[in-house]
């Protein structure tokens, strides 16, 4: 299975269409893999929160439909990061992802929206529910940035079937040691491959982390792309999932009571 993590230099001085043409110009440089990610909200940039609702298009809108042909010209999985969505008179972060025809499979409202040093908890709604997607290659986690301070909702994502996580991110520079240790856990401690994609670059006065990462269920980073605009190339084989599960049955480990899990 061939990946491609798109990482993003977000650049103050760009438009939502002028980023939007020069992504697509590096989309086709990527014929043949077989997933690509994109970023945390790039289009518009996550940090530009007076733009959040100017920008802000419901699902069946340009942007959405602009990548769905992208999917189904490139032939692959894409998910296409997140965009700020709106439903009636509320606003999500949602993120995307399509199969290789086109189809939109998988819709996920980001569920823990971030408040330190940012307007995304003022503007937006948080999503509900957890989200894991069937694909060809076995069953597809999807997640945002800050999500990942919060291993019960990977866990959920593991009770769902996932064996892949894939998280969209704009993450900045500043807590990078965080973010590192988080791409590693999450996979290690769900024994799932993990693959993120953040942005570079610094916008609105805030510089972000890249070091988008592919982490295998052993907590190995297989896979950097530090902190230059890049694509992220790498090869995974989740038909290996089950027998790392099988040879280190973690999992089966876990200590549950009348209520859930507790571990």
């Amino acid at each position: 299975m061939k990946i491609a993590s798109l990482q993003i230099e977000i650049k103050d001085n760009e438009t939502k269409q002028e980023r939007i043409q020069r992504v697509d110009q590096m989309l086709d440089e990527l014929s043949g893999s077989d997933l690509i990610l994109l970023p945390e909200i790039w289009a518009t940039g996550y940090f530009a929160f007076d733009k959040y609702v100017e920008e802000a298009e419901e699902m069946n809108g340009p942007y959405v439909q602009h990548y769905s042909a992208k999917a189904k010209e490139l032939h692959t999985y894409l998910f296409a990061g997140s965009f700020v969505e709106r439903e009636g008179d509320q606003f999500y972060n949602t993120s995307i992802l399509f199969n290789r025809q086109g189809e939109l499979i998988g819709t996920y409202r980001k569920m823990h929206l971030f408040r330190y040093g940012s307007k995304e908890g003022e503007i937006l709604t948080r999503g509900e529910e957890p989200v894991v997607v069937d694909t060809e290659f076995g069953k597809v986690g999807l997640t945002t940035c800050y999500d990942l301070r919060f291993p019960e909702l990977y866990r959920a994502q593991v009770d769902l079937g996932a064996e892949l996580l894939l998280v969209t991110s704009a993450w900045p520079h500043a807590r990078l040691e965080h973010w590192n240790l988080f791409n590693r856990t999450r996979a290690l401690e769900n024994q799932c491959f993990l693959i993120s994609c953040n942005c570079v670059g610094t916008t609105q006065g805030v510089r972000l982390g890249g070091n988008s990462q592919v982490v295998d269920p052993w907590g190995e980073v297989k896979a950097n792309a530090y902190e230059n605009e890049t694509a992220l190339l790498a090869e995974i084989d989740l038909t290996t999932l089950g027998t790392i599960r099988e040879e280190f049955p973690q999992l089966k480990h876990r200590v549950m009571h009348k209520e859930g899990t507790i571990s």
